[in-house]
């Protein structure tokens, strides 16, 4: 189907428009198909196979019960916003006013649109790190801005400071941080995240934080860029149900920021969604109440399953990356003798049972050559899952 208006930019910005104007399936969808037709895991999309705590769960079906099914307040149920607020003093000692500075969305994702939307104007510049998350760019594009990304480099995915600091320009509004980091499970480390701050505040740049993974830090804790000093002003915090809950269906994000940047994004916000999932926001605001235990319970389960994963890896002969935090490990293929990842996920639902996703398909096309050998693996599955997948790559090696 040729495409035209907005929706050019964003499948172009995507990367999903052929030189023909043809829209192109997603990595995910060919992937995803693949996996089906050869019977194979697939451990391409980050989605878990798991419920999230009964709780959650049950206290969502208590407010559809309760008669909570009708729309919910613009800017979410106040139960939730007041639960996002103490939940956000609780874990980082930020505090909000849940009426002002508090907005539910559905989703991160929506989140993330109505914010990009709303603070970006055309010839507008959004510095962000790269590979990342493929709705940045074609929002970004929607948006008529420039996407200027900064390279993060296997193995450790860390980011070069010198090339943070050249890429923002009079023209950078926005800068998108996005950790701990989807897709190299990268966290960024108190020195980047405070040169982040110090550039922002400089170019008088926003700060969008894209934190979805926070409670899923491993070895060390996640730090919120709105606890470093000057940036709590400028930041838009951006989560989300979906990864801590495991309810990724019920679609309930949320963000804090100030109220002059809420306001401006509820303006765009409202003729998207405008709200959802009424019965489901009181679920998450029961969930976001839970003891710490459960918190760091999550971790370290993935952690534990990371684990399981990686060592698959290495034993059908991968190079495996640190993961610090998040859904996904990446692995370089090369010692297989592949340097085109892509083409070695094409084969490896036949050839192993196991779907998995290039991490090229999460880089601007002319900065892909220090990824091409490069594979995201998602190991948010259950454990059973993870070790047949890990058996069916040992397989390889």
């Amino acid at each position: 189907m040729t495409v035209s208006g907005a929706w050019r930019r964003a499948a172009q910005g995507a990367m999903l428009l052929g030189d023909d104007g043809e829209v192109r399936p997603t990595i995910f969808a060919e992937m995803s198909g693949l996996a089906v037709r050869h019977g194979a895991i697939n451990l391409g999309q980050g989605f878990p196979d798991e419920d999230g705590p009964t709780e959650v769960l049950e206290a969502a079906q208590r407010a559809i019960r309760d008669g909570h099914n009708q729309y919910a307040p613009a800017m979410g149920v106040p139960v939730l916003r007041e639960a996002i607020a103490d939940h956000r003093e609780r874990f980082w000692g930020l505090s909000a006013d849940p009426d002002r500075e508090v907005l539910v969305t559905a989703g991160a994702t929506e989140a993330l649109t109505a914010t990009l939307l709303a603070l970006l104007e055309p010839g507008d510049e959004v510095v962000t790190f790269e590979p990342f998350y493929d709705l940045y760019a074609a929002v970004v594009a929607l948006a008529g801005a420039t996407l200027r990304p900064v390279p993060l480099l296997a193995p450790e995915f860390e980011p070069d400071l010198d090339r943070l600091r050249d890429s923002f320009t009079d023209r950078t509004r926005i800068v998108l941080v996005n950790n701990p980091h989807n897709p190299t499970g990268a966290m960024l480390s108190k020195e980047a995240l405070q040169l982040i701050a110090e550039l922002a505040e400089r170019h008088d740049a926003v700060i969008v934080a894209d934190e979805v993974y926070e409670h899923l830090g491993f070895e060390s804790k996640h730090t919120p860029i709105a606890t470093i000093a000057g940036a709590a002003e400028r930041t838009v915090s951006i989560s989300s149900a979906a990864k801590t809950f495991n309810v990724t269906g019920w679609k309930i994000g949320w963000l804090v920021a100030s109220p002059a940047l809420v306001e401006a994004i509820v303006a765009v916000k409202q003729w998207l969604t405008y709200v959802n999932g009424t019965p489901f926001q009181h679920g998450v605001a029961v969930g976001l109440g839970l003891p710490d235990e459960f918190f760091s319970g999550v971790a370290s389960s993935l952690a534990h399953k990371r684990n399981v994963l990686s060592a698959g890896l290495r034993e059908a002969g991968f190079s495996v990356s640190p993961s610090a935090g998040g859904y996904f490990v990446v692995a370089d293929a090369t010692p297989l003798g592949y340097s085109d990842a892509a083409t070695l996920c094409r084969e490896l639902p036949e050839r192993a049972g196991v779907a998995a996703i290039p991490l090229s398909a999460f880089v601007t096309p002319e900065n892909r050559a220090p990824y091409e050998s490069l594979v995201r693996f998602a190991f948010c599955k259950r454990i059973d899952v993870l070790e047949s997948a890990a058996a069916r790559l040992a397989s390889m090696g």
